[in-house]
């Protein structure tokens, strides 16, 4: 091959820890034992892999899942799909955003502008829809996807009607301090 070949092995992190309690430890092992061991392979980040290798081939695979019944079941059924039209006119709207508002020099718009990205990430986790599926601490889940999407919603209609309110911008930063460096150009 004209390329190393590389092998990607995702993990579910909510499973360590929580149902495979050995997990983080059998992953400090298997890194010990990689990096003590001659290894004929060597560890890298898909992301720097790709910024070796920038001409890969792209591939689309099936989608599938580990949950119930191998096809998101879990995430799409009759107990959370209401939950997907306001995630997809929130996705929406980030992409508006990103295209209304590139690579924004005002400091405060900006910081709105990844706070929507943040938001709209919380919104989706997999969880929500996961936890509603299964009828564990379903109000909560069904809050939280509420609380985000409203989050979201006030920003967009903030930014958009060049109105942020600063106080309120500051107290949901203060709340959600996930992904510090995110930038809302990803959406771009």
């Amino acid at each position: 091959m004209h390329v190393p070949p590389l092998v990607v092995c995702p993990y579910d992190a909510e499973l360590y820890g929580h149902w495979w309690y050995e997990g983080p430890y059998w992953l400090y092992i298997l890194f010990k034992k990689i990096y003590y061991d001659e290894c004929n392979f060597k560890l890298i980040t898909p992301g720097d892999y790709i910024d070796m290798f920038p001409e890969i081939q792209v591939a689309s695979p099936c989608i599938s899942s580990w949950g119930r019944n191998g096809y998101s079941e879990v995430w799409l059924n009759g107990e959370n799909d209401y939950a997907h039209k306001h995630l997809h006119v929130a996705g929406d709207r980030m992409v508006e955003l990103a295209h209304l508002f590139p690579n924004e020099k005002d400091e405060l718009k900006r910081k709105a502008l990844n706070q929507c990205a943040r938001e709209l990430l919380l919104a989706q986790s997999s969880d929500w829809l996961f936890i509603i599926t299964n009828g564990t601490m379903v109000d909560y889940a069904k809050r939280r996807i509420k609380d985000h999407i409203g989050r979201f919603t006030k920003l967009y209609e903030q930014i958009k009607n060049d109105k942020l309110d600063e106080n309120y911008l500051s107290m949901i930063m203060e709340k959600d301090k996930i992904f510090p460096d995110i930038d809302y150009m990803i959406y771009y």
